[in-house]
């Protein structure tokens, strides 16, 4: 029997997670990434003693009977992951009152938790929560269930602007930003982002939240071992310069180093406005070419880093997240006052192997629109001007400021700082204006940012965030999709639920 192949340009969470169900399917996969080190947002980079992760910090869907964890187990993955659970949910302070809360993880104690601070919405709070859940029960890949034929049709909830769904539940404003908390996750916009997009991030997370112990390069190195155990090869380094198209096939892709690369099927696991020039002119329809460029875009991050001096600042057990004030978690894609910023913002302390009651390292994502860097867009990585470096100092130290004040001896207990902005993200990640989610999702306009995985190249797809969901749990689902093109409808779901459907597995938790 001939083995099938398939060459995946773009070696981040989408291409290994797509490569490594292919693998298991007995395709012969060749990962092509362009950076020296693998896995996107899962990377890691070290700096004196420090490693720090890129991308990603609390984890969703790992607990016991969870979607990544059932994945994992599939994947015959999870007893290599080390995984740590949080001690709650979160924990949100405010600025303006200084108030700071905690909030469990599991619905019945997050619903409770906060019907107590809120009597008056505690019927609204219970609504809410069942039609939270009842939103992730409408996509069946999210349940790891089994899809019918076509399309299936929705509540009229499902588009429904997720600002206008919070506050069809509860009056209180304090309360409908709580709940809004973690748009920064997933970009949230009020008027535009979808419903289904709240939910699906916000159960995913209110189940049970978790981190990796010693850092995220580890996901992206199991997947790579799922290939190149199965007789694939992950190749680094080496970016993909065009693509040869005859007949609207691919009959090949060559490498910046000169390798010259065939397979039956090839899938793009970049940004979709990153594969176009590597395709020749007409080889996708312009239309369809025009409307990859008009999807808007997420905002960007830029990102403080932080080293700490041995027994010098406290580890804690989850992800913390300020705000100056209540009513602004859907405003942060606009440009603040130079002063004003950042408005808001998320800081955690990444577990070690032999963790203790000291933190290591710290990472702060702030929320950032591109306009911000727009004025250095031709600049490239190690070629920066020295503006660029003087703006992005100012930043940086706002930022420490910011942490001064909500831990008076913070800047003492730092031995080093680094800081990215959204350029870095554009160029490590090839994603355009450094959107840090991609494409943004319109309740207004759905079907401008719904891409299939099939094109009009007939042996091209797609997969990765921009295409179906992003995150953590997003892509692995988008990339079973993109597989499933080509082993037929849920094959590997019916596998993945045989597998891990009792949710035997721990995947390592701590």
């Amino acid at each position: 029997m001939t083995t099938r192949s398939a060459l995946i340009i773009g070696g981040g969470t989408g291409g290994l997670f797509t490569g490594a169900f292919l693998a298991r399917e007995g395709w012969a996969v060749t990962v092509v990434e362009k950076n020296a080190i693998i896995g996107g947002g899962l990377q890691m980079f070290r700096r004196g003693n420090h490693r720090f992760e890129t991308g990603m910090h609390t984890l969703g869907g790992f607990h016991e009977g969870g979607t990544l964890q059932r994945i994992c187990a599939y994947l015959g993955i999870a007893d290599r992951l080390r995984l740590r659970a949080d001690d709650c949910l979160t924990e949100i302070h405010y600025g303006a009152d200084g108030r700071t809360w905690h909030l469990p993880y599991g619905r019945e104690a997050l619903e409770a938790c906060l019907a107590q601070a809120f009597p008056a919405d505690a019927a609204g709070l219970h609504a809410y929560f069942d039609a939270l859940y009842a939103l992730t029960d409408e996509v069946e890949i999210f349940r790891l269930r089994e899809s019918p034929d076509g399309l299936r049709p929705h509540s009229p909830r499902f588009l429904q602007p997720a600002d206008e769904m919070i506050a069809s539940f509860v009056a209180d404003g304090h309360l409908r930003d709580i709940l809004a908390y973690m748009n920064p996750m997933y970009a949230g916009v009020a008027g535009h982002t979808p419903a289904y997009i709240h939910a699906l991030i916000n159960a995913l997370y209110i189940d049970g939240p978790c981190r990796f112990v010693g850092g995220s390069q580890q996901l992206a190195d199991a997947l790579s071992a799922v290939i190149t155990d199965a007789g694939g090869e992950v190749i680094a380094g080496d970016a993909v310069a065009r693509l040869d198209v005859e007949d609207r096939r691919i009959t090949a892709v060559i490498t910046t180093g000169g390798r010259r690369l065939t397979a039956d099927t090839y899938i793009s696991a970049i940004h979709p406005e990153a594969m176009l020039p590597l395709l020749p002119p007409g080889a996708l329809p312009r239309a369809y070419c025009q409307r990859l460029h008009d999807i808007p875009k997420t905002y960007s991050a830029f990102t403080v880093y932080v080293g700490f001096r041995p027994q010098a600042f406290p580890y804690t057990d989850h992800t913390c997240y300020h705000q100056d004030d209540y009513g602004m978690v859907w405003t942060h894609g606009r440009r603040p006052d130079d002063d004003a910023w950042p408005r808001g913002f998320m800081y955690f302390t990444p577990p070690a192997v032999d963790q203790g009651p000291w933190a290591e390292r710290m990472i702060i994502n702030c929320v950032m629109p591109w306009e911000e860097v727009a004025p250095w867009a031709d600049s490239r990585l190690g070629h920066r001007p020295e503006a660029y470096r003087r703006w992005k100092a100012r930043r940086t130290q706002q930022v420490m400021d910011r942490m001064e004040r909500l831990h008076p001896g913070f800047a003492a207990a730092a031995d080093m700082v680094l800081a990215s902005s959204p350029l870095t993200i554009r160029d490590y990640y090839a994603t355009p204006q450094g959107a840090l989610f991609g494409y943004r999702k319109d309740c207004h306009d759905f079907m401008l940012s719904y891409l299939p995985v099939a094109t009009k190249v007939k042996n091209l797809l797609l997969t990765g965030q921009n295409i179906n969901l992003h995150g953590i749990c997003g892509v692995p689902l988008t990339a079973i999709l993109t597989a499933e093109a080509l082993t037929g409808r849920n094959t590997i779901i019916r596998k993945i639920r045989a597998a891990g459907g009792d949710g035997s597995s721990s995947c390592g938790m701590a």
